[in-house]
Parts: structure tokens; sequence; C-alpha cells
């Protein structure tokens, strides 16, 4: 479990980068939910972290702005009731919200304009269309 954060092929995040805390957790547990810390939250410092490449950086800051404090981000994970799978979920978690964060732009839309055929369907169609509606309003005169 402890160790390395696998982000991409090319980008791993070294355990000594990534702080966990622990603390109750809310909903199933029965007794046990009132002792055992099994909510995990794992926090990255992206903003001055030595193992994230430069040019990714930058994209990661840019994408994740709105879930960043002072430059962290920060996942938990409550939903299991051991503390030991809730600390997996939360490294799942945070690998994916990363390897988001630093992925491709996707490609711009070319833009293209419609065929002739097909403008000329559209307006077949509005002209039945309109046909349509005047036989209705001329029978109701």
């Amino acid at each position: 479990m402890p160790g390395p954060l696998l982000v991409t092929s090319g980008w791993t995040v070294p355990e000594a980068e990534l702080s966990w805390r622990f603390s109750r957790s809310s909903g199933p547990g029965g007794q046990g939910v009132n002792t055992a810390d099994s909510r995990a939250e794992l926090s990255f410092d992206l903003e001055r972290s030595a193992s994230v490449p430069e040019h990714l950086r930058s994209r990661a800051l840019q994408r994740l702005r709105t879930r960043l404090v002072d430059g962290v981000v920060t996942v938990a994970a409550s939903e299991e009731r051991s503390q030991l799978q809730n600390r997996a979920a939360a490294e799942r978690r945070l690998a994916q919200l990363l390897r988001e964060a630093v992925s491709a732009p996707p490609k711009a839309r070319r833009p293209t304009k419609p065929t002739r055929g097909s403008v000329e369907r559209r307006l077949a169609g509005k002209k039945q269309r309109s046909a349509l509606k005047r036989t209705r309003r001329d029978a109701s005169d």
C-alpha cells in the first residue's frame, strides 16, 4: 500500500510528497464507527512538488485551480469501513484526478459547412411543415 503513487508512465509521485490525515468517518461501521479513524485524506502539494515536470505542473495547476488550497490538492475517502480500503480508494482517486489534470487537451474542432444536400433537406422539411400549418389554418377559417 504505502509507496510511490504512479500517475502516468512518465510521472510518479514519491511517498515523501504525500501527506495523510485520518479522522472518524460517518456512515456504516456499527459501534466501531465511534472509535476507528477510518476516513482517509490524502494531500499533495502540486505547486511546490519537485517530482512534477514543469510542463505538466502548469497544465495541472490551471485545470485544478478550483480544487487547490495554497497549491495543495486533497482527496478524501470514507465509503469503506476499514482505513486500509479508504487509503487505497484515496490513492486511486488522487492518481485519477492528477492523470485527468495533466492529460493532453482535446483536438480543436475544425468548423465545417453543411453540405448542399443537408441544407436542401432542411429547407424542404421546413416548407412541408409550413404547408401543413397553412392547410390547418385555412381549414379552421
